[in-house]
């Protein structure tokens, strides 16, 4: 049996030591690399941060009280569990998750890789469930100069808009007053259960009808779901005037949307350029869109969507503009790596090399 020399356990040594060294070096070679579209990113997620300054600076104001158990990060953005127009159950992991201003660098990215461009036009669904994530789409919708045509289900899940004097209709009314963005809401409904505030007492239906009131927007109030969805797309098409709609932006889980709530969770969150429509029992308006072939982006199970793209998950605090894989990676120096690995491959055939010559002399040895 042949035994390694004293040569040869230097030389792996050796080998060992060269190859820390050239791991430590590729290692050294990182860089952060920016991503595609950094700039409109970086500007999504700062005007996201300065609306939800401006939001949190109208609620001191108020004199609202922020409870800081479900609102550590004091956003004000954060409603009460249960309130008269609270519709439905509702995540606060999911709220405080979509508090992150860099969702708008989310939304961006996906509204490029759709190759939506200025002046294009995109029919977008909210409730009050999620008013983060809508100044998200919004400030994406801002940055890249879409035209927006919005309509709002006003209900909102719980720890959402739920205070009946500060509706997400109230949070965009202010938010355009402020100058922050020049959308509004072209129509808006009551949501909840059949998108007519079924599951609400009568003074929390008389609330949202006074909200919808006070910020001026037309009422869609049919006599069903159905017919709250067909009145919906009617509203939009009249709001097209003509320009094709280049995408449908479904945020949260309003009915007259999903025309199911369990037509949202089979659903994957994010962009679909094209919707398996078969089997739907109702179809909401984003698949009526998504029959007369408009991609669809859908924005809904949020932990799923945070950890796609590597979003912390109720980050306290929370993340600064800028932050996060969106907007940079790590990138080694490829040139550095291949001169390595070249370095490598060279010593070990050396080592090879020595090794058989090292072999040959012995066994000519032995045969002596």
């Amino acid at each position: 049996m042949f035994i390694p020399s004293s040569k040869s356990k230097l030389s792996l040594i050796i080998l060992a030591l060269v190859a820390i060294g050239l791991f430590v070096w590729v290692e050294n070679s990182r860089i952060i690399a920016q991503k595609h579209y950094f700039e409109p990113k970086l500007k999504a997620a700062e005007l996201m941060q300065q609306a939800e300054d401006v939001i949190r600076s109208y609620q001191d104001e108020r004199g609202f009280y922020i409870d800081t158990e479900n609102d550590p990060n004091e956003t004000a953005l954060i409603g009460e569990k249960e309130t008269l127009i609270t519709t439905d159950r509702g995540s606060l992991r999911s709220k405080l998750t979509t508090l992150n201003p860099n969702f708008a660098a989310i939304i961006v990215q996906y509204f490029k890789d759709a190759g939506l461009k200025k002046g294009d036009k995109i029919a977008v669904s909210v409730t009050g469930s999620m008013p983060a994530l809508n100044i998200a789409v919004l400030s994406a919708a801002k940055v890249l100069d879409l035209e927006v045509e919005m309509i709002t289900s006003v209900g909102a899940s719980m720890f959402g808009a739920t205070d009946p004097e500060f509706t997400w209709l109230d949070m965009e009314t202010l938010l355009r007053e402020e100058g922050i963005f020049q959308y509004k809401s072209i129509a808006a409904s009551m949501g909840g259960g059949r998108d007519l505030g079924r599951g609400l007492n009568r003074t929390g239906r008389e609330l949202i009808l006074q909200a919808i009131k006070r910020n001026k927007v037309p009422l869609v109030q049919e006599n069903s779901l159905e017919a709250n969805i067909n009145k919906k797309m009617q509203i939009w098409q009249q709001a097209a005037a003509g320009k094709p709609y280049k995408m449908y932006i479904n945020v949260g889980g309003g009915l007259s949307s999903l025309g199911n709530s369990i037509n949202g969770r089979l659903l994957q969150p994010g962009y679909h350029k094209y919707l398996n429509i078969k089997n739907i029992p109702l179809k909401g308006t984003m698949f009526l869109f998504a029959e007369k072939g408009v991609p669809v982006l859908h924005l809904l199970d949020i932990t799923k969507l945070a950890q796609k793209h590597n979003l912390p998950l109720a980050p306290v605090p929370l993340p600064q503009p800028g932050q996060g894989e969106v907007f940079a990676s790590p990138k080694y120096n490829v040139n550095i790596a291949i001169i390595a690995l070249a370095i490598m491959v060279i010593l070990i055939i050396i080592i090879i090399v020595f090794d058989k010559k090292q072999l040959k002399f012995k066994e000519d040895e032995l045969a002596l």
